[in-house]
């Protein structure tokens, strides 16, 4: 059912507030997956301060070029549908990977971040990275290491030290 010019400006005002707030974008071809699928993905998103966002390729294409951004018209094929990361870059790229993996109707075309494009490979590299959280764990783990070794050093010679006074009193 086509859109009114009416629905079709606050579908574009809405695209640039959320382009506005993003910190990433990560752009999916949806086309065969079933409802179900989408709602479960849209409320997974959600869940972690990410949206997903399903629009005309005409009007992201609109409200893009109108912010300067530049996206290739041929990578936007089939329906669309733009996850949107707000506090983490990374999280939507993980998020709409893994759930790519589960369903093979959703396909990544690319994504976008500090307005610049790139392809589907360096979308996918980005979803194998670790996570912000993932990244602070093994921070913490370097950093406690030396102090470990450190502290077991110490208590060897202080075992050492028991065992002969042990032997010595026997």
């Amino acid at each position: 059912m086509p859109s009114t010019k009416e629905q079709k400006k606050k579908i574009i005002e809405d695209l640039k507030e959320k382009l506005e707030r993003q910190k990433s974008i990560v752009f999916v071809d949806f086309s065969g997956l079933k409802v179900k699928g989408l709602a479960n993905l849209r409320k997974e998103m959600k869940e972690k301060d990410c949206e997903l966002k399903v629009a005309k390729k005409t009007l992201i294409h609109l409200v893009f070029e109108e912010k300067g951004i530049k996206i290739p018209k041929e990578k936007l094929l089939g329906e669309i549908a733009l996850g949107y990361g707000y506090k983490d870059e990374i999280l939507p790229f993980k998020i709409l990977y893994n759930f790519s993996k589960e369903n093979e109707n959703l396909k990544i075309i690319g994504g976008l971040i500090s307005r610049e494009f790139f392809g589907k490979e360096k979308a996918i590299e980005l979803a194998q990275l670790l996570s912000r959280e993932g990244i602070l764990v093994k921070l913490a783990g370097i950093i406690k290491a030396p102090i470990s070794g450190f502290v077991n050093v110490l208590q060897g010679n202080i075992k050492g030290l028991i065992t002969v006074l042990a032997k010595a009193k026997t």
